[in-house]
């Protein structure tokens, strides 16, 4: 049962994280916060779906693609505030 529920959440995570793609070659304008939310929510689901079907290769990957959405995230919303 945990298993297959971590196989959806990686597949959800997967999803998110193509749509975040698609949306940055599509969006006329780019939300840089949708952008980096998008890609940070998709890799914690990868990283939930990962401690259960671990492959080291792959969690380094999502826990520095998650790392970068953070700290893009972070400085994207400080940078509306100031606006």
């Amino acid at each position: 049962m945990i298993s297959n529920v971590a196989d959806i959440l990686g597949l959800i995570g997967g999803a998110i994280m193509v749509a975040a793609f698609a949306y940055s070659n599509i969006a006329p304008r780019m939300s840089l916060a949708m952008f980096n939310l998008f890609n940070l929510v998709g890799a914690a689901l990868m990283i939930v779906s990962l401690s259960v079907h671990f492959n080291l290769a792959a969690m380094l990957l999502e826990i520095i693609w998650a790392a970068i959405a953070l700290f893009g995230l972070i400085k994207a919303l400080a940078a509306r505030r100031a606006a």
